[in-house]
């Protein structure tokens, strides 16, 4: 039997019927080319090979615009949809996926390389049996992470990958995996070059996999600058229509006030996450187009739950109740975000509403602090150096909240780092004090919150509360397994009571998202998974 790729729950499975050069740019003067789209983006990527990430940034700027995956979400939709797969054949017991792969697909060129065969079997054993295998000789290039699929599980979970043929693959999992279909559209998935990865072990060059990235997608890698500009061409042998822009600019600028600046003055056409202070004055402007889009996302502050007294339930509680949540949202969002009560957003399926929230309450919090034995607490609070919409200002935000927490005499020290050495650092099993972050769901699924982000799987990576609490894992795991959404939506609802009880995270904020740009950009659709994806985009 097939899986439909519009429904995610096995309870519907059923058969599928498919449908079935690059040239340097300067950026000169206020006016781009008129076939260049220029993107104003946040921050810098941390790399170019998505599975060894997390970040939006670095997803932005990999696997949107560089790669493909098996399976695909539709752009501006949270369905699964064929990719380099054209179908995908489930066992009845959930155990065995068959991939059907699509023939002639390209993969790109450069300079150290020129593909000598088509997309096959062979790049998706390697893609995913480098993250999965210890000895394989690429699991420890580049850092070896795989975030990702540590964190979701997956090397217990993917039992093998076998080839059947040239244009066939059986992945067999040890367990029913509900998400498992929409967990292969994601990131961490795009499909990479074996031939290309052999060809640079053999140079000695292996990180070029990571730093000079070949892949199949729409747009091909030209150069990056670090820190200042990253140029794409387009991929003229593209294995769907090709993109409507001939290159792809993304000039790196930190500073929203600068991106609105370079946007007002045609130096760039779409910009992200702005000041929540320009908003209005952006939906003024009849140069400027403003998409807007509940967000799927939450913003929280995760306690390092393995050191002292954060290990303490009880004191983690304390704290949330001294954080004045309505006055983040008033001051940081300014009415473009709302108080986050549960580590999932209200506009995802599973989603408890009967949970009741921390109150606002810094005498109880302070005398529940006293309680167990804590006085003179100082802490360290991590301020994200980059804006996001579940965050738009964690500096003031860390301010806030180290105001907040005078009230009740804990001391904080306000402390960030560069993005890559942020998200390196607060993952540290050791690391000390609080940090503020958040999460634009991956897949539309309640298991991407509760499990990448809580899971025991994700200690070490992931879960940057270094939280395992077997009563939680327990529920996430089952709903894993489920294949009816209503079970898998009532143990996700338990999870969440579990969840609330241990306060691992102070949830802060849900937001709105927002995205202005040229109203001479066609074509652009706010994605609810976060990404910004401009296949399909023109300019006039």
């Amino acid at each position: 039997m097939r899986l439909s790729f519009e429904v995610l729950f096995w309870e519907k499975i059923m058969k599928l019927k498919l449908l079935a050069a690059t040239t340097a740019i300067a950026l000169t003067g206020a006016v781009a080319q008129a076939n260049t789209l220029v993107y104003c983006s946040e921050g810098s990527p941390e790399g170019f090979d998505p599975a060894l990430y997390t970040a939006g940034t670095t997803f932005d700027a990999s696997s949107h615009p560089i790669y493909n995956r098996l399976l695909e979400f539709e752009t501006g939709t949270t369905n699964v949809v064929p990719g380099l797969a054209e179908s995908v054949e489930a066992s009845d017991d959930g155990l065995e996926y068959t991939f059907k792969l699509r023939q002639g697909v390209k993969f790109h060129s450069n300079d150290a390389f020129t593909p000598t065969r088509d997309f096959n079997a062979d790049d998706v054993i390697f893609t995913f049996m480098r993250q999965k295998d210890e000895n394989h000789p690429y699991h420890q290039v580049s850092g070896g992470t795989w975030e990702y699929f540590q964190g979701m599980g997956m090397p217990d979970l993917v039992e093998s990958i076998e080839k059947i043929d040239d244009y066939t693959v059986k992945f067999t999992l040890s367990k029913p995996e509900a998400p498992f279909v929409a967990n292969m559209a994601m990131d961490f998935a795009s499909i990479v070059s074996a031939e290309y990865a052999a060809a640079m072990m053999e140079a000695g060059t292996p990180e070029k996999l990571n730093t000079a990235p070949i892949g199949t997608g729409p747009f091909s890698f030209v150069a990056y600058q670090k820190d200042a500009v990253i140029r794409y061409a387009a991929n003229d042998a593209y294995w769907k229509d090709p993109a409507q822009v001939e290159n792809l600019i993304f000039a790196i600028t930190p500073d929203a006030s600068v991106r609105y600046q370079k946007l007002k003055a045609g130096e760039c056409h779409v910009m992200p996450y702005p000041n929540p202070a320009d908003i209005q004055a952006m939906k003024d402007d009849p140069d400027i187009n403003m998409l807007e889009q509940e967000g799927l996302n939450v913003g929280y502050l995760a306690y390092n739950t393995t050191m002292a007294p954060f290990d303490n339930p009880k004191v983690r509680k304390a704290l949330n109740m001294a954080i004045d949540k309505q006055a983040i949202i008033d001051v940081v969002f300014q009415g473009s975000g709302q108080v986050a009560k549960n580590p999932i957003p209200p506009t995802m399926w599973g989603y408890n509403d009967a949970i009741v929230d921390d109150p606002y309450d810094p005498e109880a919090a302070k005398a529940m602090l006293e309680a167990e034995g804590v006085s003179d607490l100082s802490m360290k609070i991590w301020a994200m150096p980059v804006q996001r919409p579940y965050n738009p200002n964690a500096r003031r935000m860390a301010e806030l909240i180290q105001a907040d927490f005078a009230k009740i005499g804990v001391g904080v020290e306000i402390v960030s780092y560069e993005w890559g050495e942020y998200l390196s650092r607060s993952k540290e099993l050791n690391r000390d004090g609080a940090v503020l972050l958040g999460w634009t769901g991956d897949n539309g699924d309640p298991d991407n919150f509760l499990a990448v982000l809580l899971g025991c799987d994700g200690v070490e990576a992931s879960n940057r509360a270094q939280w395992c609490h077997q009563p939680f894992e327990d529920l996430i795991l089952k709903a894993k397994q489920s294949t009816d959404q209503a079970e898998r939506t009532k143990l996700y609802e338990e999870a969440q009571v579990v969840f609330k009880e241990q306060a691992p995270w102070a949830t802060i904020a849900h937001s709105v998202v927002y995205m202005p740009m040229s109203n001479k950009v066609q074509g652009y659709k706010v994605h609810p998974l976060g990404g910004h994806i401009f296949y399909g985009v023109s300019v006039e």
